[in-house]
Order: C-alpha cells, then sequence, then structure tokens
C-alpha cells in the first residue's frame, strides 16, 4: 500500500501523466522528457516528481500553455 498522497494526483484529473500531456501536445513522451531532463521544465510546466520517478502534470497549466501557442 503506497501512503504518498502525492501518487493518487493522477486519478484527482487535476494532473496528466507525462504520456497524457504527450498525446495532448500530439508528441512523443520521451521528447518531453528529454527537455524536463535538460531545462527542469517543458517550457514553463514544471511537474511533480513523485516517489515512483513518475512525473505529474497540471492540467491547468497545459490549458495555458496551448492558449498561449507555445
Amino acid at each position: 500500500m503506497n501512503n504518498d498522497p502525492r501518487a493518487d494526483a493522477a486519478d484527482d484529473r487535476g494532473f496528466l501523466t507525462t504520456e497524457e500531456l504527450a498525446m495532448a501536445l500530439a508528441m512523443s513522451a520521451q521528447s518531453i522528457r528529454k527537455r524536463y531532463s535538460q531545462t527542469g521544465s517543458y517550457f514553463g510546466l514544471r511537474p511533480i516528481k513523485l516517489l515512483n520517478r513518475r512525473l505529474l502534470w497540471q492540467a491547468d497549466a497545459l490549458e495555458q500553455l496551448i492558449s498561449s501557442g507555445a
């Protein structure tokens, strides 16, 4: 059983997995991971890093990124 409250954050739907973010942006999840690795963010989006090393991205920040046209 996992007692980390962040582990259930993806179920909250306020967050997206890296794969879901990639699908929304029509790109490879690895491209997002690479940019995050190099710069610490993906064009200003900063994920939450879970204890299992997975990344969760805020869904509302994705909407802002899309609307800004970046």
